[in-house]
Parts: structure tokens; sequence; C-alpha cells
């Protein structure tokens, strides 16, 4: 092992520690912010990456398809918190959506084995829609905030059904997302030949990291944002809007998990399972880092993206040990992670 072995599997370390701070970035503040265990954060990458192809498909334009694909997925994680994560306001269309889920699975279950027409099945799954919604307005339904295994079984929930949503509508090959031609080249320093791309990676994170700092510290909703991490109650009480301020996180946190999706296809491939593989190593970033934290988010990143590469080159057959240990190490020693707080 020579030192162009260690620049070269430092460098893919720190790269894909890049890639790891966008994704682990916005979960952090989510749990930070709103107090929401999201299971279904690793969807919001996968999404992003089938999104971009579908964009590029039909464009053509793989620079369209970063924002293309990064704004789709967080207005959907705008529905899924407006609708579903929140305990107050907009519960009649929580109620609709639900009983009209319901509705539709009633009405399949009963048509499933018989012949059926559909004006019949629209009729019975009309009169199920109805039903349903007359028994779930008479339901009193305990507040989601305040209950971690609903948090939990929900976005699980959620998770698999985006899964299984992107497995109807992209299929189950794997898929690559091909970047510009002049990112596909090579740098030399000092006579290592690095890929452009994961140059490029590093770079907008670090951009992005800028951005994201300079907003939470130099912003009145930074401010906001802070003062709700650190006392939501207190925050409430000198007006400050907090339901405004967690759907802005968690649509910044859904922007960059998709964002990360485009750039990761490049190099990692879109595939079904690519969301569950990437969601514990973003619960690594933030338990390292610390919830609600930018800095901890970026060295939560860095430590994971540098131990993941380093574990496989040296240690292929306890990779896995060498990637969590330092997470479990942490976690004895401050439970908050680095930069956490109470």
């Amino acid at each position: 092992m020579n030192t162009q072995f260690w620049v070269v599997q430092a460098f893919n370390g720190i790269s894909y520690g890049a890639l790891l701070f966008l994704i682990g970035s916005g979960l952090s503040l989510i749990f930070g912010v709103m107090r929401i265990v999201n299971l279904s954060h690793g969807a919001y990458f996968l999404w992003g990456g089938y999104i971009a192809l579908s964009v590029i498909h039909y464009t053509g334009s793989w620079a369209l398809s970063l924002p293309v694909a990064a704004l789709a997925v967080a207005a959907i994680g705008i529905a899924m918190e407006r609708l579903f994560l929140r305990s107050e306001g907009l519960a009649y269309v929580r109620n609709g959506v639900l009983s009209l889920g319901l509705g539709v699975l009633i009405s399949l279950a009963i048509a499933r084995g018989t012949s059926f027409s559909w004006p019949q099945f629209i009729i019975g799954a009309a009169i199920a829609t109805v039903a349903c919604f007359a028994v779930l307005r008479r339901i009193a339904i305990v507040p989601i905030d305040n209950d971690v295994l609903r948090q939990v079984l929900l976005t699980v929930g959620f998770a698999f059904l985006f899964q299984q949503a992107a497995l109807d509508i992209w299929g189950g090959n794997n898929m690559d997302i091909n970047p510009p031609p002049e990112f596909t080249q090579s740098i030399v320093v000092g006579g290592v030949y690095l890929p452009l791309y994961r140059v490029f990676m590093i770079a907008m994170a670090v951009i992005i990291g800028i951005a994201l700092w300079l907003v939470m510290e130099k912003t009145r909703m930074g401010a906001a944002v802070r003062a709700t991490v650190d006392d939501a109650q207190m925050a409430r009480g000198v007006g400050i809007d907090t339901n405004k301020v967690s759907m802005f996180i968690f649509a910044l946190g859904a922007f960059l998990a998709a964002l990360g999706g485009v750039i990761g296809g490049a190099f990692l491939g879109i595939y079904p399972g690519l969301d569950f593989e990437m969601l514990p190593l973003a619960f690594a970033v933030v338990i390292i880092g610390g919830m609600g934290s930018l800095g901890g988010a970026a060295i939560g990143a860095l430590a994971v993206g540098l131990a993941d590469n380093f574990g496989k080159a040296l240690f292929p057959e306890i990779s896995y040990f060498t990637l969590y240990a330092p997470m479990v190490l942490i976690l004895a020693i401050k439970p908050t992670g680095l930069f956490g707080r109470e």
C-alpha cells in the first residue's frame, strides 16, 4: 500500500461523505426541528433518482433533472407532512385521502375472483369511501407528535408505499444516471487520477453546506429554525409559527435527499432497495453529528464516508463493523451526538 492508495481511498471516502451529507443534513434538521423519526427519508433519495431518469429521458437534459427532481420530491414531502405528520389542520383532506384509499381497497377485495365492470367497481369504491369517511370523522386521533411508535409505523409504511410505487412506475431493473461527458473525465493531481464527477460531488456539498449555513445563521427564517430546535414551545410563545418552520424544514430535507439521489445515481445506480440501503447510513450521520446541527451532519457524513470506504478497502470481511463501531462508541460517550443538544 503506497501513498497513492491512501490518497485515492481518502478522496473516495470524502466524496462519498459529500453525498451522505446531502441526505443526512436534511434528516438531521427534520429530526431536530420536528422530533419525527422519518423512516421514509431514504425513499426521497430513491425517487429523486427515478424522477431525474424520467426528466433526462424526455428532455435529454441532466442539468434540468437536478432542480426538477428535487422540487418534485420536496412537493411530495410537503404533502406528506401537511396531511399525515401534522396533528392539526387539513383533517378533512387527510380523512378524505385515507377514505379513498380504503374504499378502493375494499372494492378491490369484493371484486377479487369475480367478474365485474368498471362502473360497478367505481360505484362500490365510492360507497365504501363515503362510509369510511363517516367513520373516520368520529374517531379521535391521538396527536402523532406525542407518539414515536406511530411516527415509526406511519413513515415506514410510506417507505414501503414509495418503494412499491417506484417499482410499478419504473420497473425493477438497475438504472444509471449518465452525467454530461465533461464529468466522465479525470484530473491529475500529484500524479493521482481523480474522477472529475467526484470532485463535482464534493464541490456541490461544500456549496450547499455554505448556503445552508448562511440561511440558518444569517436570516430570520434561520433564527426561527434555531429557536424551534432549542425550544419549540418557547418559540411558539414569542410568536414564531412553528408549523411553517416545520413545513419548510421537511420540504428542505426532502429536497436535499432527492438532490443526493440525482447526484448519487451516477455511480451508485438507481434500483429497488437503494432507499433502505441509504437510510441506515443517513441515520448514522445524524447519530454521530447530533440532531439539528449542520456542522454535526458534515462531520458525521465525513466520518461515515471515510469509515465505509476504508473499511471496505482494508477489512472487507468486517466492513460493517468498521462503519458502525464509531457510531456505537459515540452513543456510549455522548448520546446526543458530537454537536447535538439535549
